[in-house]
């Protein structure tokens, strides 16, 4: 499964866009814009999102790679 479709999958399940979930991880304190926030862990991120959406391991971790920027939408 290709990284989009990953991202599209989410959005279905949610309606939330990539964007969204940009927005909610800063506001959240997980991320800042270019990165993760110093100190925080990826697990923590992957329990929020699985508690508060009801995502699974590996959508949660495709969401962590895109606030992270190791994968941009579209790959």
């Amino acid at each position: 499964m290709s990284f989009q479709a990953y991202l599209d999958n989410i959005q279905t399940k949610t309606g939330k866009s990539p964007a969204d979930f940009r927005k909610w991880a800063a506001e959240k304190g997980f991320s800042n814009g270019s990165g993760l926030a110093d100190g925080v862990k990826a697990m923590a991120i992957v329990a929020a999102l699985k508690k508060e959406f009801g995502l699974g391991h590996g959508h949660a971790m495709a969401l962590v790679a895109l606030f992270k920027g190791a994968k941009k939408q579209g790959d």
